[in-house]
């Protein structure tokens, strides 16, 4: 593939995204309301993810479960796109001449934790906005009087508050997360791939998807089991109300470890769980899909 195509891997990544967003959101809601909620000792603790999704249709409808959706899907969609188009370009130069054969650790983990640390640059500010719209809904402890009306309200109040700095709180452990997740999530799409597909080549497009589902869904799930404990940090750092307050992900999780055991540092793992199978599958099949009709050529 020359590189006058190389933008068709950005571009196969920007539909992964989309697919993302519209499958995973109203998980991704419920878990930061879990994690905002139930590592506090005050206001209402939810039983569990049903409960927490079962309270939000009850008082904002799907919408609610959609909040905090506008700069998820600009987020997401940008950030995948360069994702997957960073992964793909450094997997191949650094393959040189072997293309295919089974994956090289040497190259699928520096390539995507390469990848995952540029998007953390910005995922960071995005998310952080999606983490105080949701937070802020149904039985939020955020006053009225202090609440923002829209994302673009949320950044500029928080650049007015904070400074220029405060839209990048949360900075270091989104970097951490977005590497080492991503290093994961390559690492086990790339080898159950590799594994599933039959030395023939000779698969239907149904086979394909099949494999795209397992593969994605996996890659997903166990992205999620690596580094929960550091996104958990992160919503504390990003939605505490003192600016003061410490940005070290590892004393955020002492803390918590201290008041509430392991089960704390993965508050949020059932509707987690429950997200990322389905999320990253479709993303990875919108991925393969795009680089096929896009004509670019895949081991």
């Amino acid at each position: 593939m020359g590189d006058s195509s190389s933008y068709k891997d950005y571009v196969a990544g920007l539909i992964a995204g989309v697919a993302t967003v519209i499958t995973g959101h109203p998980f991704d809601t419920v878990k930061v309301k879990l994690q905002k909620h139930n590592t506090e000792s005050r206001g209402i603790t939810y039983r569990g993810g049903l409960h927490c999704t079962t309270r939000i249709l009850k008082t904002d409808g799907v919408r609610g479960l959609y909040r905090g959706a506008t700069s998820s899907f600009i987020g997401v969609s940008f950030e995948s796109s360069l994702l997957f188009g960073i992964y793909s370009r450094t997997k191949q130069s650094l393959q040189g001449d072997h293309q295919n054969g089974r994956p090289r650790p040497q190259v699928v983990i520096p390539s995507a934790a390469y990848g995952g640390a540029i998007i953390s640059f910005i995922l960071c500010p995005s998310e952080l906005v999606k983490c105080r719209m949701q937070v802020q809904g149904t039985d939020s402890l955020v006053p009225v009087s202090s609440r923002y009306s829209g994302p673009l309200d949320c950044a500029l109040k928080t650049i007015k508050t904070e400074g220029a700095t405060g839209i990048f709180r949360g900075g270091f452990t989104t970097f951490l997360r977005e590497s080492i997740g991503n290093a994961v999530f390559f690492s086990v799409y790339e080898n159950v791939r590799y594994y599933l597909r039959t030395p023939s080549n000779v698969h239907g497009n149904l086979m394909d998807m099949g494999i795209g589902i397992l593969t994605g869904g996996l890659g997903g799930v166990a992205f999620w089991l690596a580094v929960l404990p550091l996104d958990v940090a992160k919503t504390i750092i990003q939605t505490s109300p003192d600016k003061n307050a410490t940005r070290n992900p590892f004393l955020v999780l002492r803390s918590i470890y201290q008041n509430a055991g392991i089960r704390g540092c993965y508050t949020g793992l059932g509707p987690t769980i429950l997200r990322a199978f389905p999320a990253n599958a479709a993303a990875i099949v919108c991925w393969e899909l795009a680089m096929k009709v896009l004509g670019i050529a895949r081991d």
